[in-house]
């Protein structure tokens, strides 16, 4: 069997009960070496063998997978956050349906949920924005034409940047049309580790403050108003709303 394991985005103590047992439990542990802290490696079985995939193929990585169930052995793939975004656990578990290798996937705590936490802030806030848009900006990896930045932007919500931070200032450019250049950011670096750096400011300076910071990696970029202070007050404990387990005072 083959456990795919959220790591969270750092903290260990962020980990899921499910995923510290799974990783317990385990025989094999393959984990991405370059975003998971290793201090989660702790809790595996001292016998466990312990795969870096920073350094592997995605072929290599089925093959380790393959190997261990052959010999009747437990796998854990531990990836970053929540392996469902840009996790690339899809062409993992594809390989494994093809070679009829069982799986299951235990969620993690996202890194942009870890950074929301960190900025004290809540993504969806009444009268300011009620949705989430978790995106990047093209690269070596592309985006489909439809979801560049500018046609996002243009939805002025909440806008979560992953693996984008390297462009930071093309990322201000391509988003001030429709924000402002007044727009609050800010950037998360390693949400939740030890070493965490937050970086604070609007699409004007934001990126003159990142690179002062010294920050080139392994960060979000948070756009929006939710960073502000100006939001209407939710309906969900206002006296005056009935709801299934409230009547309201009017």
């Amino acid at each position: 069997m083959v456990h795919f394991v959220g790591a969270g985005p750092g903290d260990p103590e962020l980990l899921t009960l499910k995923g510290k047992r799974l990783l317990e439990e385990a025989d094999v542990i393959i984990y991405a070496g370059s975003l998971v802290n290793p201090q989660l490696l702790a809790y595996g079985k001292p016998e466990a063998e312990i795969y870096n995939s920073a350094s592997m193929t995605l072929d290599e990585v089925v093959e380790v997978m393959e190997r261990a169930e052959r010999e009747e052995k437990t796998t854990v793939r531990l990836h970053t956050g929540d392996p469902s975004v840009y996790g690339a656990h899809r062409e993992q578990m594809d390989a494994l349906d093809r070679l009829g290798i069982s799986y299951d996937v235990t969620p993690g705590v996202s890194s942009f949920l870890a950074a929301a936490a960190s900025l004290k802030k809540e993504y969806t806030l009444p009268g300011v924005s009620q949705t989430v848009i978790l995106t990047r900006r093209g690269g070596r990896t592309g985006v489909p034409e439809k979801e560049k930045l500018e046609s996002l932007a243009e939805h002025r919500a909440t806008m979560i940047i992953f693996l984008s931070v390297g462009q930071i200032g093309e990322v201000a450019a391509e988003l001030a049309p429709s924000y402002g250049w007044d727009a609050p950011a800010a950037v998360v670096c390693r949400a939740s580790w030890e070493d965490e750096k937050i970086v604070r400011g609007t699409l004007k300076d934001i990126a003159e403050k990142v690179e002062q910071a010294g920050i080139t990696r392994t960060a979000l970029i948070a756009v929006g108003g939710f960073l502000g202070d100006d939001y209407e007050l939710s309906k969900l404990y206002d006296s005056a709303f009935t709801h299934g387990f409230r009547k309201g005072t009017d």
